[in-house]
């Protein structure tokens, strides 16, 4: 159930965090995995270790910042890796202000990375999708592109945006049997939130339903589900993985 075999998946900021565990879960399905990010050393650092729990994976240094590079880094894939089957968008920026503080760096930063960095890349690899007449195309969006929230008007464009391109792509590559869908999640247990004082935690915590944190986990089971052949028959969905935060 949910395997993956013979099937090659292309992870974006898999180097580490929710990208890195999204990763590894898909080797864990049998696919065989090129972990994309910026830092070459966590990125052989994670590769090493799905290669040591007997999965196949390969680094891949890409800035997603620079669009116009990314072709030149697939093509320096070596076979098998190449054929793309599936894509995961996860990598993403944040450069956090309120909007009458927020500069068009910071915007125009947030929104090259988290979304032409996702349009570029499905469009690098939809071709050979349609040509093998399979693919899994799925963006990690977040509640805050369906919700909104204070000081990340950015972010939440982004992440809004990701859902209209899935929703529009997916109608357009349905009839190759390609799915496109989208992957929200809320809340979830990374550095950044372990960090966070204790009172700040509770209410966070008070406003989910589940009453407690996700974890790069449940996204990744999220994810594996949508790459899979059981769910051939869902394009166009946004699936939130939020614990009732936004119903």
């Amino acid at each position: 159930m949910f395997e993956l075999n013979e099937r090659t998946a292309l992870v974006t900021g898999a180097s580490q965090g929710i990208g890195a565990v999204i990763a590894r879960h898909l080797a864990a399905q049998g696919a065989r995995v090129v972990l994309a990010a910026r830092n070459q050393e966590r990125l052989e650092g994670e590769s090493e270790a799905i290669r040591e729990a007997g999965g196949t994976a390969c680094p891949l240094v890409l800035d997603l910042s620079e669009p116009e590079s990314l072709q030149a880094g697939l093509a320096s894939l070596e076979a098998p890796f190449r054929e793309i089957d599936i894509l995961v968008n996860n990598a993403g920026v944040t450069a956090d202000a309120l909007l009458a503080r927020m500069t068009l760096e910071q915007w125009e930063t947030v929104l090259r990375v988290n979304l032409t960095g996702a349009f570029a890349m499905s469009r690098l690899v939809v071709r050979g999708m349609m040509k093998r007449r399979w693919g899994r195309i799925i963006s990690i969006s977040s509640v805050v592109g369906l919700m909104g929230n204070p000081g990340q008007a950015n972010y939440a464009a982004a992440k809004a945006g990701l859902i209209g391109f899935s929703k529009s792509l997916a109608r357009e590559l349905a009839s190759r049997a390609i799915t496109v869908n989208v992957v929200a999640p809320g809340y979830v247990e990374t550095a950044m939130t372990g960090q966070l004082p204790e009172a700040t935690r509770e209410r966070l915590q008070a406003a989910i339903p589940l009453e407690r944190l996700g974890s790069s986990a449940d996204v990744a089971a999220a994810v594996g589900y949508l790459a899979s052949d059981e769910a051939g028959y869902v394009t166009g969905e946004v699936l939130n993985v939020s614990g009732g935060l936004y119903i």
